[in-house]
């Protein structure tokens, strides 16, 4: 697929949902021409860039996250590691052609591979990091995706049926805006065995060996009365040449200085589903 032919499916596909936009400085709706622009009645306007995505920052926010990051987090998710944490995901969006909101979506592999098991949904994805929107938009044509701030959404109110919050920071307030009614958040927050095995080797007997999400999870049945919290936890084989991947894509691999000592032949995952209703 060209870039050409890439840039005009994107198009038509904000276009045909363009009822879940809306401008991220004066909050009117917007209007998407044939040839890619995006404004508002105020005429701030947002162009689809050539790779497919769009850019909704109205200010520069500076990403800590690099095109090397996101590149490791597509080969360790495309391998498989994540399978069953996104098959649980896709379990609890239960509606029919579900329109779904991936908060932080990186390069999109989680969102996309979500999608893949769901009937005829809607991905939209949002980042503050452009590397990261331009990746997912090379990788998942099929899905919308946005580079913005969720402070400051370009969304309109209660346009999703469902809100993904997979490993990144969340901003309640606004999920609850742009929920619709009857519609479910899913935070993913790391368990006490996250990766356990990358971290004994890199944090032994040092705090960051161990971890909680105590806090995290207090704070989210504060925020949604219908909280429930739902463990995945397993151990997958971990291919010699996803090692120095993983260490790529996680902060805990940004602090070993001899990354190259890191042995895994094995992984856990132990994260918490969060999934919170209005």
């Amino acid at each position: 697929m060209g870039l050409l032919s890439k840039r005009a499916l994107s198009i038509q596909q904000f276009q045909f949902n363009s009822q879940l936009f809306a401008c991220p400085i004066c909050r009117q709706g917007i209007e998407i021409s044939n040839e890619g622009k995006m404004s508002c009645l105020s005429n701030h306007t947002f162009d689809v860039a050539k790779q497919g995505y769009v850019y909704m920052l109205n200010r520069p926010i500076q990403s800590m996250y690099g095109k090397e990051l996101f590149e490791s987090r597509h080969t360790v998710i495309q391998a498989g590691i994540y399978d069953r944490l996104q098959a649980a995901i896709a379990r609890e969006i239960t509606v029919e052609q579900p329109v779904i909101l991936d908060t932080g979506c990186g390069e999109g592999s989680h969102l996309h591979r979500i999608c893949e098991q769901l009937d005829r949904p809607v991905g939209v994805g949002i980042d503050i990091s452009k590397e990261g929107v331009i990746a997912a938009a090379k990788y998942n044509p099929e899905q919308l995706w946005c580079v913005g701030d969720l402070a400051n959404s370009p969304f309109n109110e209660q346009s999703f049926d469902a809100i993904l919050n997979i490993l990144s920071p969340a901003n309640y307030d606004e999920f609850k805006r742009l929920l619709k009614r009857g519609g479910k958040v899913i935070k993913v927050v790391p368990q006490e065995n996250y990766l356990k095995e990358l971290r004994k080797q890199a944090f032994a007997n040092s705090e960051k060996e161990s971890y909680t999400n105590a806090q995290t999870v207090e704070r989210f049945k504060a925020s949604f009365a219908n909280a429930e919290v739902k463990r995945i936890t397993y151990t997958v084989p971990l291919e010699a040449h996803l090692v120095q991947n993983l260490l790529e894509m996680t902060p805990m691999g940004w602090h070993i200085n001899d990354k190259e000592s890191i042995q895994l032949q094995e992984i856990t995952i132990d994260l918490d589903l969060l999934i919170g209703m209005e």
